[in-house]
């Protein structure tokens, strides 16, 4: 099994690595998202998991994204890798989950946000992404049940419609509010 650690590290890296690759021109250049452009889907990881990890009591400096998205990016990695090297027993109190040990809510919140923007930011280049059939049917599965709750945070848009035998990627993104076929 993989830990919490380990995960964000995998994850961190292929983000990472889509933020390399990234050219100054490219940033301004349109999402999947509505109203983001690509620097958005960096800033958006960034700046609402530093506010997150507040509820354990840590305060991590702001970072300035727009000036320089792949340095704001690579601090950010390593400050939250730091957490979950060494997590210290901290827990993480938040009203909409509850208290969780820091590394499981990081894992669970957070380093899935990282895996699913992955996809953003790799159409945003220009770029096919691969977040795994396999990952992608657990995550599906895991969300289905909870459709009208995460509907209602406002954090998804409406599911799109996608064939019943799409590849399971293309089911998850179109539940999640992402037509599959996207192109900048």
């Amino acid at each position: 099994m993989t830990s919490p650690a380990q995960q964000h590290a995998q994850d961190a890296a292929r983000f990472t690595d889509l933020v390399e690759s990234a050219s100054a021109d490219d940033w301004q250049r349109p999402s999947p998202v509505a109203e983001w452009a690509a620097v958005d889907v960096v800033k958006h990881l960034v700046e609402w998991s530093r506010g997150f990890l507040k509820g354990a009591g840590i305060d991590l400096p702001a970072l300035d994204v727009d000036a320089d998205p792949a340095a704001a990016w690579r601090q950010h990695v390593t400050d939250v890798q730091a957490i979950l090297d060494e997590p210290a027993g901290r827990v993480l109190s938040n009203p909409h989950t509850g208290d969780l040990p820091v590394d499981t809510a990081i894992d669970r919140f957070y380093t899935a946000d990282v895996w699913m923007h992955s996809w953003d930011l790799a159409k945003a280049l220009g770029r096919e992404p691969e977040l795994g059939e396999q990952r992608s049917a657990a995550a599906l599965a895991g969300m289905a049940p909870m459709e009208q709750v995460l509907r209602d945070s406002g954090q998804f848009g409406a599911a799109m419609p996608v064939a019943e035998d799409a590849p399971a990627q293309d089911r998850l993104m179109a539940f999640i509010g992402r037509d599959p076929a996207w192109r900048p």
